[in-house]
């Protein structure tokens, strides 16, 4: 079993993916769509579909799964690794949404998203201090 502090962010995590998820699906896909890059070859609005179906699962597996935590840790940090491209873009191009509406505040939130990562990994029990 993990300590405490980490299956509160095993569980944090796991409930805020869901969220995100059910929100790329509901009262916030307009907000999500605008995010979605030019560049990118699917539609804007099957992108946002996808992958709010994809947080739903992640975070469930996250947060009701505890004996695959590994698993699920690991593919979350995947997960934000691979959208970080869509999150360069929109301070690339200026996009607003979320209240992202300046260069300094799109940029601040890139620097974010490495901690997602870590916080997946250390929620999933894939980091350990070396002794």
């Amino acid at each position: 079993m993990s300590p405490l502090p980490q299956k509160i962010a095993r569980l944090t995590l796991g409930s805020v993916m869901v969220t995100a998820g059910v929100l790329h699906l509901t009262t916030h896909r307009e907000e999500f769509t605008a995010q979605v890059p030019d560049w990118f070859p699917v539609s804007d609005d099957l992108t946002v579909l996808g992958s709010g179906v994809v947080e739903i699962a992640l975070g469930a597996g996250m947060a009701a799964a505890p004996k695959h935590r590994g698993l699920f840790g690991g593919l979350l940090a995947a997960f934000f690794i691979a959208i970080f491209p869509g999150n360069i873009a929109q301070y690339v191009e200026g996009t607003d949404a979320f209240g992202l509406d300046t260069d300094s505040k799109r940029l601040t939130r890139l620097f974010f998203q490495p901690v997602l990562v870590l916080w997946a990994l250390w929620a999933g029990g894939l980091l350990r201090r070396r002794r």
